[in-house]
């Protein structure tokens, strides 16, 4: 009974992540003119056929884990081994890099902590105030370990966004805050 009840809870807790992630990456295919009166067929959203997303679902007794599976969300679980085999920074499914960025933006975003009193009563703010940490994180935060050997053997500071090549040097927070912006808009 209790193996039937975790599983449905295992099952319960997923769908959101397949809408989140259909949503973020799918694609409009235009539909075409069928040549009859009246309005077009709306466009339709399908997701890349290049797009592989899997899970990992760890089984506990008594507290401890015994068993750790990778489930495909989307592809197939030979596709996800293929694009793990050619992969520089992982050879498994795993939540590492996921948690490390949670704990990242959690630590630069105490809006995002969990149990605090700094909470955003305003959606408008919040997600403010989270692109705000994510931009500065990547453009004006040095990280440790992507720093690289200069000349003379002297470590020279690097963003992700500098790594990434999106900026050719690590910005300060005036200068980030103070260049001018525009707001991107999406084709819907």
């Amino acid at each position: 009974m209790e193996e039937q009840v975790r599983r449905g809870l295992d099952a319960a807790a997923y769908p959101v992540y397949k809408t989140a992630i259909f949503e973020a990456y799918a694609i409009e295919n235009e539909l075409p003119r069928t040549g009859r009166r009246g309005r077009p067929r709306k466009a339709k959203k399908i997701l890349p056929k290049k797009l592989r997303h899997a899970t990992v679902h760890k089984e506990r007794e008594n507290g401890r884990v015994v068993r750790v599976t990778t489930r495909t969300v989307f592809g197939t679980m030979a596709a996800v081994r293929t694009a793990l085999a050619v992969s520089l920074v992982s050879t498994v499914v795993d939540t590492a890099f996921g948690e490390r960025h949670n704990g990242t933006d959690r630590n630069r975003n105490r809006r995002e902590v969990l149990e605090t009193y700094c909470f955003s009563k305003d959606w408008q703010v919040h997600e403010a105030m989270t692109y705000f940490t994510m931009y500065r994180y990547k453009f004006c935060w040095p990280v440790r370990t992507l720093r690289k050997k200069g000349e003379g053997g002297r470590y020279e500071p690097q963003t992700p966004a500098l790594v990434a090549g999106r900026t050719d040097h690590v910005w300060t927070i005036q200068e980030w805050a103070t260049y001018p912006a525009r707001k991107r808009i999406r084709d819907k």
